[in-house]
């Protein structure tokens, strides 16, 4: 089973797709779509693009979107919630079923707290995929919501190995 992860933002949007085989997940491709931009409706369709485009290279079996927060102001809200519609639709268009998190649980999945730093959630998302250095904090968020999704179907192997 592969799993896109999708941390949604409007200037940069973090994706990270890891795929589950027997029990143990690995690590297939991360990174971030940058908005080359200042033009709202452009930004979006760029966030679209880019997701589709990264169904049609991995073709995930689903996706894992993070939920909206409360945002510091209510532009910070709206911008966000405009990136996550371009990357939802950007799923939907492609028929990939989307689960979607809250931002503390995908932080309890990957790190044992709901309060856990960006770095922590570097650190973490580095051991438990075995990659030989840390992801970008976008990718790394991402590849976080993908491990939380596959958490839900069961406990990974190289959690249980890394815990013990």
């Amino acid at each position: 089973m592969k799993v896109l992860g999708v941390d949604p933002g409007s200037r940069v949007t973090g994706y990270g797709v890891i795929e589950l085989s027997a029990g143990k997940a690995s690590y297939l491709a991360s990174g971030c779509i940058r908005a080359r931009t200042t033009n709202a409706s452009d930004r979006l369709g760029e966030i679209h693009a880019g997701i589709v485009a990264l169904i049609d290279d991995h073709r995930p079996d689903a996706a894992a979107v993070e939920q909206v927060f409360l945002a510091r102001n209510a532009r910070s809200a709206l911008l966000l919630g405009q990136a996550r519609g371009a990357a939802l639709a950007a799923l939907a268009s492609r028929g990939v079923p989307v689960c979607e998190y809250a931002a503390r649980s995908v932080k309890q999945a990957v790190t044992g707290t709901g309060g856990a730093s960006k770095e922590q959630i570097q650190h973490m998302v580095k051991a438990l995929l075995r990659l030989p250095a840390a992801p970008s904090r976008d990718a790394a968020d991402a590849l976080a919501i993908a491990i939380c999704h596959i958490n839900t179907l069961g406990p990974l192997s190289v959690r249980t190995k890394r815990m013990n």
